[in-house]
């Protein structure tokens, strides 16, 4: 079987502006394809849609050719270009449909096989209801893509990047889920940077912060969902 291709489109960005008065943002937007499948995940805001389908048309790729418009999670830079895929089956966080037709496969927590090396799993945290995509079969090893699940590379030493300047639903569980992906990934697609390469002290500064994470709400009796390693 042919390796899986994944290529960022484009690389999103994050940071405060006018004196922290407001956020200038974008999502970073990533194709996947494969031998069956050709998915977009995370289509930028409406005002994007013009780049994106100028960078579809110079891969030789119509919209129409899209088989999954994916968002990681419903947050207005993430959708604002599903539109453009209509023949395409839309996953928005764990809600899929195609049409008018609802799917639940990913309500309970579990994941979606898309196609061979091709995965979406809840990845919970930014928001209740984020998924991410993680494409084992690449030349590259296994990619994730994330959304806010990781906010961008710099997030890991300095997590007020992804649960202050992001913004966190649920912090412990983003943490954990965090962890979870970078036992994993090779590379990991972030929410509003590039792609960054996953080392051991990537991982090491996240499983840190998650065990700080833990204590704190074990210490003012709160509870985040979490889940013990």
């Amino acid at each position: 079987m042919a390796p899986v291709k994944v290529e960022v489109l484009f690389d999103g960005f994050s940071r405060l502006e006018a004196g922290n008065q407001f956020m200038s943002s974008n999502c970073t937007c990533t194709l996947v394809v494969g031998e069956t499948v050709k998915m977009i995940v995370d289509t930028m805001t409406a005002w994007d849609g013009d780049r994106i389908k100028e960078a579809l048309d110079s891969r030789g790729i119509s919209p129409d050719e899209i088989t999954h418009a994916v968002a990681t999670h419903g947050h207005s830079d993430h959708i604002g270009n599903l539109n453009l895929f209509l023949n395409a089956k839309h996953v928005v966080g764990t809600s899929m449909n195609y049409k008018d037709n609802y799917y639940d496969v990913l309500l309970d927590g579990s994941s979606l096989r898309v196609a061979e090396g091709i995965e979406i799993v809840p990845t919970p945290g930014h928001t209740a209801s984020c998924v991410s995509v993680i494409v084992s079969n690449t030349e590259s090893g296994t990619i994730a893509i994330t959304g806010d699940l990781f906010e961008k590379r710099e997030d890991s030493a300095d997590p007020t990047i992804w649960e202050e300047l992001g913004g966190s639903e649920k912090p412990l569980k983003q943490a954990e889920n965090r962890v979870k992906v970078l036992r994993i990934a090779d590379y990991v697609v972030p929410g509003h940077g590039p792609m960054f390469k996953v080392t051991e002290d990537i991982r090491e500064k996240n499983h840190a912060h998650m065990m700080e994470l833990r204590r704190h709400y074990r210490n003012v009796g709160e509870s985040d969902e979490s889940e013990k390693e």
